[in-house]
């Protein structure tokens, strides 16, 4: 059976327009970083070609680098802070209430950190500025569930003997302090600070900055070797986010867990002359990524009959290219590039919440959540500074990232 096909002239246009169309050539530019010289926004411009033009040959046969680690800040980079610690301490509130403890603010958790820090500061300063986040609230929990224990505890005894608790002797209000103190459930208290640790990564999956999975998808695409690690001086894990960003991370490295070059890094940002380094923690991300490309270089020796080159900590792998993704000056593009990193600044628009410009200003008010000293803040802002000049590539979007990456590896070739 014979089958005739007429040609019209609005099919015959739509082939044209369909053969237009493929030779678009879609190509990424980088313009001038305004302070440093170095390349700065990403910005994407589709550009029409022919197909058979030398310029696109050239492309398709550009030589690039390998990336070998890529590693991520979290907070503010791939999702905004703010709400997602709001969603925690509301989250608080309501584990303690589950556990009798009732009338608490959301932010009674943060103003009672604050003052454990600055009065812990005025008897041992070195111990207050290396406390974590962690310790900082298990404290300041703690704290809370006293008071309330201690001022039932005062009410209960007015009450059995009839008089009003302003009357109550200071031996009688300091026996029910160390009642309440001995009160405090161990089991309770840690039930309460993971309610608040589950939901902040609960909330932190609910408020992913838009693109984010799709950026990872397409650079676990591109580059299916890629090592994907979080760097961050909190307790966020993107391990821990199984439905978002779980898939793309191998490993997630905390201060929280290196204390002994945590707490170093801020007793040096406490001073007002003096140069902390992150030098530390990136070295610890360098190491595991190491440990882990040498478990996977094995595997794949195996499969294809190879000799492994042996681990040399730390030169090991160090022809590949590793680029670190933050919103922070000081504390991921300046730390990570002393390590030798190159490094992507996420600079979002005012809408999306970033906190990044509250480190900047010592006159600005802090957010509320924020437990960061003026002498923390100085020294913040002077790293700023020298960090600068380390940037690579600044994006506004996290769309974009695969596309600086690219330029990255370009330039490194």
């Amino acid at each position: 059976m014979r089958i005739s096909v007429r040609i019209t002239p609005v099919a015959t246009a739509v082939v044209l327009l369909l053969v237009n169309c493929s030779s678009r050539v879609v190509q990424s530019f980088v313009v001038p970083h305004p302070h440093s010289g170095r390349l700065s926004a990403v910005q994407v411009k589709a550009k029409e070609e022919e197909s058979s033009s030398p310029s696109v040959a050239t492309a398709s046969s550009t030589k690039v680098k390998e990336i070998g680690l890529l590693t991520f800040d979290l907070d503010d980079t791939l999702y905004p802070i703010a709400p997602v610690v709001r969603d925690a301490n509301d989250a608080f509130v309501k584990a303690m209430e589950r556990y009798g403890f009732d009338g608490v603010n959301a932010f009674d958790i943060v103003n009672t950190g604050m003052k454990v820090r600055e009065e812990l500061a005025l008897t041992d300063p070195e111990k207050a500025a290396g406390l974590t986040h962690t310790e900082i609230r298990e404290m300041a929990i703690r704290r809370e569930m006293e008071r309330i224990i201690f001022e039932r505890k005062l009410k209960e005894t007015a009450d059995d003997w009839a008089t009003p608790v302003e009357d109550l002797s200071p031996i009688v209000k300091k026996h029910a302090q160390n009642w309440a103190r001995a009160e405090v459930s161990e089991s309770v208290l840690q039930q309460v600070l993971t309610s608040w640790e589950m939901e902040r990564h609960h909330s932190a999956e609910r408020h992913l900055f838009p693109g984010v999975v799709d950026a990872l998808k397409k650079i676990k695409q591109e580059h299916p070797n890629v090592i994907i690690g979080a760097v961050t001086d909190g307790r966020a894990n993107p391990k821990l986010m199984t439905f978002t960003l779980a898939p793309y991370f191998d490993f997630c490295m905390s201060w929280e867990d290196e204390q002994g070059g945590r707490q170093k890094f801020f007793r040096e940002l406490n001073k007002v002359e003096s140069t902390p380094e992150l030098t530390w923690i990136y070295d610890a991300a360098r190491h595991k990524y190491a440990l882990l490309k040498q478990a996977q270089d094995a595997i794949s020796s195996v499969k294809n009959n190879e000799e492994i080159k042996p681990l040399v900590w730390p030169d090991s792998y160090d022809d590949l290219v590793w680029i670190h993704v933050g919103d922070d000056l000081a504390f991921d593009v300046g730390g990570s590039a002393a390590c030798g990193a190159k490094t992507i600044l996420v600079e979002l628009p005012k809408s999306s919440g970033q906190t990044a410009p509250f480190r900047f200003d010592t006159t600005i008010k802090q957010p509320d959540w924020a437990t960061t000293t003026k002498q923390e803040l100085e020294s913040r802002i002077r790293m700023n500074e020298v960090a600068r000049e380390m940037v690579s590539v600044e994006i506004n979007s996290l769309e974009r990232l695969p596309i600086a990456i690219n330029q990255i590896l370009r330039d490194e070739a």
